[in-house]
């Protein structure tokens, strides 16, 4: 960063601050007490931000030498010395990968703080409170010693294929994998909590550790494709695409990193393939299966039932963000059990799990599939990734264009900052109406389907209210 500024009217006095390309975040934490101890806990590793919020953090730094490390830890110490400073604390830097440069000091305990508990054994809170009430340090310098390698990410409610606007709802599904192998999460919420605007977006903190940085980047992400977070949405899938991404694991970043690689980390998931397609058939009739055993007397609880021959049912599922529909084929009858895909017969079974899955068989290979059913709504997590489909219900309806979809409301609360068409405009379907400003980001609300802007029923500057109808469409006749 480079800053010139004048100190007064006619002063020629400039102060400047030395210009770092391509800047690395690196900050070391350090706690102090009342006898006149003051210790540092090694650094971490903090460059992975979006808008100068910390998205992932590592402790030591893989930056840093050996010799880099004693020599920032040692300015950290002199610097919290300075102030006789008591209590936990972090002294931050910037680095250009060869030198480090001083910023500021927080004057408190850091969201990333388990990544250092990690690597040194150490519990910070625990600490904090012995200092508060007066006691010493339990260690000394030379007694905390660095192990492994941690690494954590952070857990939002927030989309970030709409610029990461803050997603608020109540959370239907919360699965989280177990602390074992090296795996620490600590959360906020569980299933059923609403998640509220009104507060950090934030849902959990998931840290891995391992003995390497290669290791332990590994456990984190498998942590993060074994997660959950259903009703609200997540950057659970961003962060395993930051995590995987090579400059990632070959350390080739900056703070700008994630604004310059923005659209391959938030782009659309793969395509649904025949596992995906044959895991929601199987979801759907194991769903179905669990409400028959609900009726008391159903012939349909007998399993295998039927009264005639071999009988077809045919499946259409939608991808999110795709409007072209895949049509699967169920023939089925005593002893037979196959899915048509595209012309594909494959014989199929599904066996439920303990973990709210199921174990999808095609052909006699075996995979693990987790499956959640809110309406015609599908949520799949396979080998392949996560998916999100859309079930178009020859017999319910497809329920994606119901009434009152006209009607154009507030997502959030937030306050009107622009108004992007006007009354009786014919509009495009996704063409945008107006722009609202919710905890500080901006979030465009667009036409649903193509028709006339029929009212707007808000002003530029109106505060508004989750729920409130902003503007109506008419479809187009």
């Amino acid at each position: 960063r480079r800053l010139g500024l004048a100190l007064g009217a006619g002063d020629d006095r400039v102060l400047i601050e030395k210009f770092v390309e391509n800047p690395r975040h690196i900050e070391v934490q350090i706690v102090g007490d009342s006898h006149g101890n003051l210790v540092s806990l090694f650094e971490r590793e903090c460059t992975l931000q979006r808008r100068h919020q910390k998205v992932i953090e590592e402790a030591p730094s893989p930056t840093l030498s050996p010799a880099q490390r004693e020599t920032v830890c040692a300015a950290a110490r002199r610097a919290a010395g300075a102030v006789n400073y008591v209590g936990a604390g972090t002294i931050e830097f910037v680095s250009d990968g060869r030198d480090v440069f001083f910023i500021e000091m927080n004057t408190r305990l850091q969201v990333e703080h388990p990544v250092t508990e990690l690597i040194t054994g150490v519990d910070l809170v625990e600490w904090q409170l012995r200092v508060a009430f007066g006691e010493p340090l339990p260690l000394t310098q030379d007694q905390i010693k660095l192990n492994g390698h941690a690494i954590e990410a952070r857990v939002y409610a927030e989309n970030p294929a709409k610029n990461f606007m803050p997603s608020v709802g109540t959370i239907k599904t919360w699965r989280l994998p177990a602390e074992t192998g090296g795996l620490r999460i600590d959360a906020g919420y569980r299933e059923g909590d609403a998640v509220s605007p009104y507060y950090d977006a934030m849902l959990a903190k998931m840290i891995a550790w391992a003995p390497t940085r290669d290791v332990a980047i590994e456990r984190l992400n498998r942590g993060l494709e074994d997660t959950d977070v259903r009703g609200i949405v997540s950057n659970i899938p961003f962060l395993s695409a930051l995590l995987t991404h090579p400059d990632v694991a070959a350390n080739a970043i900056d703070t700008g990193f994630i604004e310059r690689h923005l659209e391959r980390l938030t782009e659309a998931g793969a395509a649904a393939g025949d596992v995906e397609l044959c895991a929601a058939v199987a979801a759907v009739l194991i769903d179905e299966q669990k409400a028959a055993s609900h009726e008391v007397g159903s012939p349909w609880r007998a399993q295998g039932w039927m009264p005639v021959g071999l009988r077809e049912r045919v499946f259409s599922f939608r991808q999110s963000g795709s409007s072209d529909p895949r049509t699967v084929t169920l023939t089925y009858g005593p002893g037979v059990r196959t899915l048509s895909i595209d012309g594909r017969v494959t014989a199929f079974s599904a066996i439920p799990t303990e973990d709210g899955g199921f174990d999808l068989v095609r052909d006699g290979v075996k995979s693990h599939v987790v499956a959640v059913i809110e309406g015609h709504e599908l949520y799949l997590r396979s080998r392949n990734g996560r998916f999100d489909l859309h079930w178009i219900d020859p017999f319910g309806g497809d329920d994606e264009e119901q009434a009152g979809e006209d009607k154009i409301v507030a997502p959030l609360p937030g306050t009107v900052v622009a108004l992007l068409a006007q009354e009786g405009a014919v509009l495009e379907k996704g063409a945008a109406i107006l722009t609202l400003e919710v905890m500080k980001m901006e979030q465009t609300l667009r036409a649903p389907f193509a028709g006339v802007l029929k009212a707007i029923k808000c002003k530029v500057g109106d505060i508004v209210q989750e729920g409130v109808e902003l503007a109506e469409v008419e479809p187009s006749a």
